[in-house]
């Protein structure tokens, strides 16, 4: 049975489903969408029961030829890098959706296109050929688009085109690296795997050219430093439930990218590991820092990504199976913590209409639910033994050490100073007396607390139990690896 296509193509049937129905029973289309995307999710978990951790091929795989004229073909199938994050994928899509219970204009449409958005994220990460997967990659612009546009906050307007324009300038060059590669394989191909097993008969001259068009399209997706500038304004201005799945799980797809083609174009990554760790430790840097700097809750959030996802890239950098795994991991870890923070976020700005840090104080006595698992994923974001993202972060640290040695004290710096602004946030928003303006703050609904539980059971099991998803990815990240 094509289990993954099943996977994929349910959130487009979903699609398809809301479209045909009336426009005046939001709550029916509420419930189809989250019936689709619960599917989803029970069918992706179910990839655990006959996924073999022993083996770093891909499984459950599917091809068809699609257009064979030109080697393009429909090929499926999932390892230990991309199951973790369909895993991700389809439980943060019906975490936002849950979130969206209480969007009230035009819900066709954007349920619609949240169901449109999870067939993109879930066709990246299951695809096996370049051209398919460039094809996903680029389905997803549009529904994020359109769900900032016609959904977002004020600025929204500027804040979906910036998104459009960064990520299709990116993709541009993606493109390029890929017909690259295609025309100089022998015979021409899209696959994979194919293209992986000719990548030893490449020279670095040539491998060096494509490595960059690839790195600079995934480097604005992750983002790094400096092509991170249209994430802050896209994650502020769009409808909390939006910058969950962008915080999650749209940003793993440019760690996700430099990580598969590692394998094809293993010279020319050698030769820029170097450069890229510097990116990382800038990245890294100045993340925290504009973190640091703000009160805007979201904004902070927003910033902190661009922080985290630097360690994601070190861990590549260091080009060994220790580093791969911390990135790897990374991504999972990043995107349970940081989906977490925005749903909460967002269901105390509804509640308030205020993101400002500085407008509350003694909260914990007051919503303590809400304070528990807001302090538990700061926490988890500062990187605190025990917790989710430390073991991430360490594996990243320790196999950048293994390459560049004591450069790895620069990225402590980011971790100091993420502790710093987490440590502030939790203290001025629940320490202290109760602000009078929030003597009536009512604590998380049960649907909000259905959507935030399991990510803090999650935070701190991966922390206590990281071999739950060690164990998917660590014979695919030794193979990777053993390209270097």
């Amino acid at each position: 049975m094509p289990i993954l296509s099943i996977i994929v193509w349910t959130p487009l049937v979903g699609v398809l489903a809301v479209l045909l129905l009336p426009k005046d029973r939001p709550a029916l289309v509420k419930g189809v969408a989250l019936g689709v995307a619960g599917v989803a999710l029970v069918l992706s978990f179910g990839l655990l029961l006959g996924f073999d951790t022993g083996s770093g091929e891909p499984q459950f795989s599917e091809r068809r030829d699609w257009i064979p004229e030109l080697g393009m073909a429909y090929s499926l199938g999932v390892d230990g890098l991309s199951l973790p994050l369909v895993l991700l994928t389809s439980l943060m899509t019906m975490v936002a959706l849950i979130a969206s219970l209480g969007v009230t204009e035009r819900v066709k449409g954007y349920f619609a296109w949240f169901l449109l958005l999870e067939f993109s994220m879930l066709g990246v990460f299951t695809a096996q050929d370049w051209f398919l997967f460039y094809v996903f990659f680029e389905i997803g612009l549009v529904p994020m688009f359109f769900l900032i546009g016609l959904w977002g906050s004020e600025r929204r307007d500027t804040a979906a085109m910036s998104f459009f324009l960064y990520t299709l300038s990116g993709s541009i060059l993606i493109l390029l690296g890929i017909i690259a590669i295609y025309l100089n394989a022998d015979p021409s191909t899209f696959d994979m795997r194919e293209l992986q097993a000719q990548a030893g008969d490449w020279t670095r001259s040539f491998q060096i050219a494509p490595f960059l068009a690839f790195f600079v399209g995934f480097a604005v997706k992750v983002p790094a430093f400096p092509l991170h500038g249209w994430l802050p304004l896209a994650h502020v201005e769009a409808p909390t439930p939006v910058s969950i799945v962008l915080s999650a799980v749209m940003l793993k797809m440019g760690v996700y990218g430099l990580l598969r083609v590692s394998g094809t174009l293993p010279l020319g990554f050698e030769w820029f590991a170097p450069a890229l760790m510097g990116v990382a430790l800038v990245t890294i840097i100045y993340g925290a820092l504009l973190a640091w700097r703000q009160t805007d809750l979201k904004a902070m959030i927003a910033y902190s990504s661009i922080n985290h996802m630097g360690f994601c890239l070190m861990g590549i950098a260091a080009l060994n199976a220790t580093g791969f795994t911390g990135a790897t991991l990374q991504m999972v870890t990043h995107g349970i913590i940081t989906g977490g923070l925005f749903l909460l976020v967002g269901a105390l700005y509804e509640r308030t209409h205020v993101r400002e840090v500085n407008a509350f104080g003694g909260l914990a006595a007051r919503v303590p639910v809400f304070a528990v698992l807001m302090s538990l994923a700061m926490l988890a974001s500062m990187g605190l033994p025990g917790l989710a993202q430390f073991v991430s972060e360490f594996h990243a640290l320790v196999g950048a050490y293994e390459r560049f040695g004591l450069y790895i004290i620069f990225a402590t710096v980011g971790v100091l100073i993420a502790a710093a602004y987490s440590l502030r946030a939790i203290g001025r928003m629940f320490m202290g007396p109760l602000n009078p303006r929030w003597t009536e703050l009512e604590d998380l609904r049960p649907s909000e607390l259905a959507a935030a539980a399991p990510l803090g059971v999650l935070m701190i099991a991966l922390g206590l139990f990281p071999s739950l998803v060690l164990n998917l990815m660590e014979e695919t990240i030794t193979q990777m690896a053993a390209a270097f």
